[in-house]
């Protein structure tokens, strides 16, 4: 697996979780991750911004767990039934990561931040938090955020009480918003057909892509 170019240390090395398991609702109904963008399934390109970054990397799935396992990373499925959104998926790479620090992105983001690990990591050690969120102005980006493994239980507790919302589960913790002003558009999701094509124009060599 790929790996930070700068070892750290055991104590603060970091699992990354590629979070994959939604519906795809607002693509009708497809495995967002598994759609084509330049040639590669989206999920690609997210995972090559976010495995240099990365002591470990695993992925989230809920569905097509034969194709999501070609990408060469362990797979595993929501403990929660029922696609019960992204903090079930949170809550599963915690009781299965290696490391003590979990990092997560979206498989629809191919233009996540190449340094969103590192600052997200500086921000939070400096802070002594629980959890790190990147945040864009006024815009918080709670499915990109790195939090410490140990806060598996309490968030089992919170979904296991009903609780879905991200923001209402962060207002339990010590969380630091960290900024990243300077790469607004780096945290551009794909929802729609639309915006899919639009990505496939403005993504870096798109033209000159590897095809899987």
């Amino acid at each position: 697996m790929s790996s930070p170019s700068i070892p750290r240390p055991a104590d603060r090395r970091i699992t990354g979780v590629l979070l994959a398991g939604g519906q795809g609702s607002r693509m009708g109904g497809v495995d967002k991750g598994l759609v084509a963008l330049a040639g590669r399934p989206m999920a690609a390109h997210a995972l090559e911004r976010l495995a240099p970054q990365v002591d470990e990397l695993i992925i989230n799935a809920n569905q097509n767990l034969e194709a999501w396992r070609s990408f060469g990373h362990p797979v595993f499925g929501d403990d929660i039934g029922g696609f019960a959104g992204p903090l079930a998926g949170l809550h599963a790479a915690l009781k299965r990561a290696q490391h003590p620090f979990v990092v997560t992105a979206p498989c629809d983001s191919p233009f996540l931040p190449a340094d969103l690990v590192e600052r997200l990591a500086t921000a939070l050690h400096a802070a002594d938090a629980q959890l790190a969120v990147a945040k864009t102005f006024d815009q918080p980006h709670p499915v990109f955020c790195l939090c410490r493994r140990d806060i598996a239980d309490h968030l089992g507790a919170f979904l296991a009480g009903g609780g879905r919302k991200i923001d209402r589960w962060y207002g339990t913790l010590k969380v630091v918003e960290v900024p990243f002003d300077d790469e607004e558009a780096a945290f551009r999701n794909i929802n729609t057909r639309d915006e899919l094509a639009e990505a496939a124009r403005d993504l870096p060599g798109a033209e000159d892509a590897p095809r899987r």
